[in-house]
């Protein structure tokens, strides 16, 4: 199994250093981006990665790295703060962000429109958050982010039960 760890927490933070430690021991292959210090921009919602540069978002930020690692790891966790009961900006900026893995085109899934997945690969998500939120919202947020990329999601964690995202990897 092949892990990509997408860590919006500062790295001496004092859970986000077991939890990728725990998580990087289980599998055989991991890598870690540590997004805390990049200034990952909001989508603009140009649709540029849609129609003029299909896969490619037009913002350039260093946040062309972390698309490509998607496609190369069999997993992503993400490691979020928290605000307002929700994940933070900088997790919620790192989402918004993952267009350019879809078309534009719509398809229904479960009487739902979602997009149909630019790339034929099966995403797998997990997030692990620190801080107050609502994990029975964000499983759902998560389930939904997921199944609009064609993946599958298994839920969202307190950081300091980071183990039972192991036994879902």
């Amino acid at each position: 199994m092949e892990l990509l760890i997408v860590n919006t927490l500062p790295e001496d933070h004092s859970a986000a250093r077991p939890a990728v430690q725990m998580l990087s021991s289980n599998v055989t292959k991991y890598g870690v981006i540590n997004a805390h210090k990049m200034n990952i921009s909001p989508c603009m919602g140009c649709n540029a990665c849609w129609l003029k540069t299909p896969g490619i978002c037009t913002i350039k930020d260093g946040y062309e790295d972390i698309l490509k690692a998607y496609l190369e790891y069999d997993v992503t966790v993400f490691l979020a703060g928290t605000a307002l009961n929700f994940v933070d900006y900088r997790m919620k900026n790192v989402i918004d962000r993952m267009l350019p893995l879809a078309t534009m085109y719509i398809h229904i899934i479960n009487e739902q429109c979602r997009h149909v997945p630019r790339y034929h690969k099966k995403y797998r998500f997990g997030l692990l958050y620190d801080g107050t939120a609502d994990q029975k919202y964000l499983n759902k947020w998560m389930g939904r982010v997921a199944m609009n990329f064609g993946g599958t999601s298994f839920g969202a964690y307190p950081i300091g039960r980071a183990e039972e995202v192991i036994s879902c990897i």
